[in-house]
């Protein structure tokens, strides 16, 4: 698509810029002090020179190339005299030198749990499910460009809309998004995509990445206490199942890594709680656990060796029992080698090795 900036003239980019505010031609014409039909005519020269469908495509191109950005509305109240500036105010300003931008708030985006999104701790409302998706994905772009043949791929999956809506939906965001009166765009474009500017989101998922960095660090030093607290914190950034109720293809697929992160994270939790002798910390978690992935057998192995450990025997031997009778129903397998071999050792009586021994690592 050509460019703004090589195809329009001076007052033509002037009345794209005013159209991306949302004025009518009476407005921009008052404003520039040209005819109403000298208005419809060069903007019927943009769509065309622009290769743009309609008004609607001129007010997402005029945001998408910078010409504007959200700012306290697309609107002002008093349209008619802003526009008489030939450049309106305050809700847009061009590109280039100018006056430096107000410091734009942090915008908390929490993706473990229904997509939830906070500006100055005021929840903000995004739209739609599929709108929702669009700004969840680019979250979990992690600072990176998201094409819009990725967008589309992962929210629309084989099912692709028939319009190009995905600029309409990062248009809409945008004005979510608003940096308060503030002229910065919080949603950045350029010839590769979009991606959320670096500095202005803080992504629930992005901290427990870091967080599992620092878990894996304190585990290679044995640091068993700062393994569970830091895992502590990381499963407390979980408000349900992430990503809940959003649509598509890369939802669905985050959904199933988050979940596993989550379990993983239990997991080791729960190994350094029971080397630690903290036993009955495991066992409430693992119970939980257990309730919600009834075919995993490391989890229902795990709580096993926590009852056992808390003098719990016969309520480790019913967990083998219950694990083993939903195997056989719901998959038509028997308890794999390491479950069974647990539930034999506790049959057998055999003691569990005392917290910090060489053997502790197996139990």
């Amino acid at each position: 698509m050509p460019t703004t900036a090589t195809v329009l003239r001076q007052q033509e980019r002037r009345v794209l810029q005013a159209v991306g505010c949302g004025l009518r031609d009476d407005e921009i014409a008052a404003g520039l002090a040209i005819p109403e039909d000298a208005v419809a005519g060069h903007l019927a020269r943009i769509l065309a020179e622009l290769g743009l469908r309609d008004r609607a495509a001129a007010i997402v191109h005029a945001f998408d190339c910078g010409l504007v950005v959200p700012g306290s509305g697309p609107r002002t109240r008093d349209a008619g005299r802003a526009a008489a500036t030939a450049t309106v105010r305050p809700a847009v300003r061009l590109r280039g030198p100018g006056p430096v931008p107000v410091p734009v708030p942090t915008v908390r985006v929490s993706l473990l749990g229904p997509l939830q999104v906070r500006q100055d701790g005021r929840p903000l409302n995004l739209g739609h499910l599929r709108q929702q998706a669009v700004l969840a994905a680019l979250a979990l772009g992690a600072g990176r460009t998201v094409s819009r043949q990725e967008l589309l791929d992962g929210i629309w999956g084989m099912e692709p809309p028939h319009t190009n809506v995905v600029p309409v939906y990062v248009y809409r965001l945008r004005k979510a998004l608003r940096a308060g009166d503030g002229p910065a765009s919080l949603i950045e474009h350029d010839r590769c995509g979009y991606r959320l500017a670096p500095g202005t989101f803080d992504v629930d998922v992005a901290h427990m990445e870091r967080l599992l960095a620092e878990i894996a660090r304190a585990d290679r030093a044995g640091e068993a206490t700062e393994v569970v607290r830091l895992c502590t914190r990381a499963l407390d950034l979980f408000r349900g199942e992430p990503l809940a109720g959003l649509p598509g293809p890369l939802a669905e697929a985050e959904r199933l890594r988050l979940t596993e992160r989550r379990i993983a994270l239990i997991q080791r939790k729960s190994q350094w709680q029971l080397r630690l002798g903290r036993h009955f910390e495991a066992i409430a978690e693992l119970f939980a656990l257990a309730a919600a992935q009834p075919l995993n057998e490391t989890v229902a192995m795990m709580l096993m060796r926590a009852l056992c450990r808390g003098g719990r025997r016969t309520e480790a031997l019913a967990v083998f029992d219950r694990t083993r009778r939903r195997l056989a129903e719901d998959l038509g397998v028997p308890p794999g080698h390491m479950l069974r071999g647990t539930y034999e050792e506790i049959l057998r009586g055999d003691r569990p090795p005392a917290a910090g021994s060489p053997a502790a690592g197996r139990w």
